[in-house]
């Protein structure tokens, strides 16, 4: 057992022992200087503590310290009717506080329980029901704005646990704190009324038993009764006091005297103030003219010293400010935070600048994190931290989105219009300012807030700012998402998966593929929006035939074979006829005849005049399928479906190519066309 063990053990056993047991009174004195010695280490802990979690264990430790005490007051109480006498603690007590007088002694007595009461016990037990309520109702919002953070990536994993267990720790603390004051309510009390059994019981011990004269054994108990009740109350005054300090303490960042010092006595005004104050009170009032003046010239002087501190401050700050420009200046390695390239910017004109702005009611950075969220639940893959900034140099109202610090895409809305598209069936048009939709390039016009309902009634789809911008850059995200998948991401995402399937992990990595090799696998999906989420698929894919090839291209198709109801499910509703377009066998044979083979992987060696014949195909198929307001889907044999993928991705980068193998045996399909030259 260790010796910790053995102390609270003994602690917590002593106060029952002494429940039956008499108490010597040498021991005695012992223990209750020992109890107001505990007292005061517990009140200086809650006065120089940073936060109320400093000390989690005061509640319990409230509950101890209670019943130690009520202890030594049946002790002492024992002592008292049994002996007349308790000690010499509480004997000097008894006269040392009343200084020989019973009455002084009595009325002193009685000003420590008042304060004890109404005051410190009273006001402790209202902040503690308060906070606690508080801080109860304050968790959603304090969990959301962590789960916030954490999906804007301004803190990681670890960091979003710890603040939750933090947050929760406190709610923990602050409710037991509500109950623990109860504690001191009622030892107060308790302390009370053992006072006045003391009193009497000694009173009658006394006459009856001792055959002292009333007025004699009024004195004897009197003293021994307000002694017994000082050296209880006093530790329990200061318990009372910790309690309050601790459940007021508000500051997190300093203790509690540099917050004291530095609030009150931090600006001079008010201390000339002061100053003044004190000298017109000695001046034109009976008070005493050398204190007052005494006061005014000390806090006027201190005023003058703060004074001359803030300024040495803001002199040192300024010279420290232009040293650290030269310095950084001078510097060679200055320029290595400007190679920096942030993965993904929106850079808009003033403005715009409402829209980012949280205090002009904008939710254009709560859109941001929504993006995140739903790219990770869409395509498993969580996006780079998304940076927000104003740009001077661009158009008040355009707005710009970079990729690694190139722009990719541009728009332009109207602040306080809306932007109202035709989806084909409206019953009256309306009239507007012409435009484009920036993520679809659609045809759109924008109109004002008082022909929003009439758009609306009238079929228009219409569209607020903010949600014009948050679209566009989710379509340039997910349009770019396989190159922002970097090797650390991918790391990232195994170690996830490692965490309950180390034996698929062990297999896979790096035995049969690199985090490079596997990153160009989910980069090919990625960019033919397939959803990398269920990464365990892909790995147990990924490890069945990296034994056989180490082609990135090659296992992307096992991998999508793999998915194939995930991807069935993508591009086919169920208990539903889907429309594709087929390649003919003759162009499949061409297609696998020109492939070539080399170290660095395949290429097609195809005759440039047959390339552009069946892109020409291609071009009909899929023109004849946007006529009947079809997805264009081509559905080829396994062995081909990436290469033709390859010959007609730059020409039609929305164009959907499936395999036969990618497809779940209940899909029902109708081919409309073929692809054929």
């Amino acid at each position: 057992m260790k010796k910790q063990d053995l102390f609270l053990g003994l602690y917590i056993l002593l106060p029952v022992i002494f429940l039956i047991v008499p108490i010597p009174p040498l021991l005695l004195d012992v223990l209750i200087l020992f109890n107001i010695s505990i007292a005061l280490i517990i009140l200086f802990n809650a006065l120089f503590s940073k936060e109320a979690l400093s000390m989690s264990s005061f509640p319990t430790l409230l509950l101890m310290t209670t019943l130690f005490r009520m202890s030594l007051n049946v002790g002492s109480t024992r002592n008292i009717l049994m002996t007349g006498y308790a000690g010499n603690v509480v004997e000097t007590f008894g006269q040392f506080v009343g200084g020989g007088s019973l009455v002084i002694g009595v009325v002193i007595f009685m000003i420590l329980i008042i304060i004890q009461f109404i005051v410190i016990n009273k006001g402790s037990e209202r902040v503690s029901e308060v906070t606690a309520r508080f801080t109860l109702d304050a968790m959603p919002g304090k969990q959301m704005a962590i789960d916030a953070d954490l999906n804007t990536g301004a803190i990681n994993d670890d960091q979003a646990k710890e603040r939750r267990q933090k947050l929760q720790d406190e709610s923990a603390f602050f409710g037991a704190m509500d109950g623990a004051t109860k504690y001191v309510k009622g030892d107060a009390t308790a302390g009370l009324v053992i006072t006045a059994i003391n009193f009497v019981g000694g009173l009658i011990t006394g006459v009856l038993m001792q055959g002292l004269e009333v007025s004699e054994a009024l004195t004897k108990y009197a003293i021994l009764t307000i002694g017994d009740g000082l050296v209880s109350q006093i530790p329990s005054l200061l318990i009372s006091l910790s309690t309050g300090l601790l459940v007021t303490k508000v500051s997190k960042e300093a203790d509690l005297s540099n917050v004291l010092i530095g609030q009150l006595f931090s600006i001079p005004k008010v201390l000339y103030i002061v100053g003044g104050s004190m000298a017109f009170l000695g001046i034109a009032t009976p008070l005493q003219t050398f204190l007052c003046l005494a006061y005014a010239i000390v806090f006027i002087a201190a005023g003058r010293a703060i004074e001359a501190a803030i300024e040495d401050v803001k002199v040192e700050e300024e010279v420290e400010s232009e040293e650290s420009s030269a310095e950084e200046i001078r510097r060679p390695e200055n320029v290595v935070s400007l190679l920096q390239v942030d993965p993904i910017e929106l850079e808009f004109g003033y403005g715009i600048i409402p829209l980012a702005d949280v205090n002009q009611g904008g939710d254009l950075l709560d859109r941001v994190v929504m993006i995140r969220r739903q790219i990770a639940l869409e395509l498993g893959c969580v996006v780079p931290m998304i940076r927000l900034r104003d740009n001077i140099q661009l158009n008040p109202n355009q707005y710009l989105i970079k990729i690694k610090g190139v722009p990719v895409s541009e728009g332009e809305i109207l602040f306080d219009h809306y932007m109202a598209m035709n989806p084909g069936y409206v019953e009256e048009e309306i009239t507007g300012i012409p435009t484009f939709e920036p993520s679809f390039h659609l045809p759109a016009i924008w109109i004002t807030e008082s022909q929003r309902e009439r758009a609306e009634s009238l079929g228009y789809t219409v569209v607020d700012p903010p949600s014009i911008i948050a679209t566009h850059l989710t379509e340039v995200i997910r349009n770019n998402l396989a190159e922002l998948l970097t090797r650390q991401d991918v790391q990232n995402l195994i170690n996830n998966v490692q965490e309950a399937n180390t034996t698929l992990i062990s297999e896979l990595v790096p035995k049969l593929l690199s985090v490079g090799e596997i990153q160009k696998v989910l980069q090919n999906l990625l960019s033919e929006g397939i959803s990398i989420r269920d990464l365990i698929t892909i790995f147990e894919a990924l490890a069945d035939n990296a034994t056989s090839t180490r082609d990135t291209d090659v296992l992307t198709e096992y991998v999508r074979q793999g998915l194939k109801r995930a991807i069935s499910n993508k591009y086919f509703p169920p208990n539903e006829m889907t429309s594709v377009v087929t390649l003919d066998p003759k162009i499949e044979q061409e297609i696998m005849g020109s492939v070539k083979q080399t170290e660095q992987g395949a290429y097609i060696n195809l005759a440039p005049e047959k390339m552009q014949e069946i892109l020409n195909s291609v071009r009909e198929e899929v023109d004849k399928m946007e006529e009947l307001g079809k997805n264009p889907i081509i559905v080829t044999s396994p062995i081909v479906r990436m290469y033709f993928k390859k010959i007609t991705a730059e020409q039609f980068e929305d164009l959907t190519v499936i395999s036969y193998n990618e497809i779940e045996s209940d899909v029902e399909l109708q081919s409309i066309g073929m692809v054929t030259v």
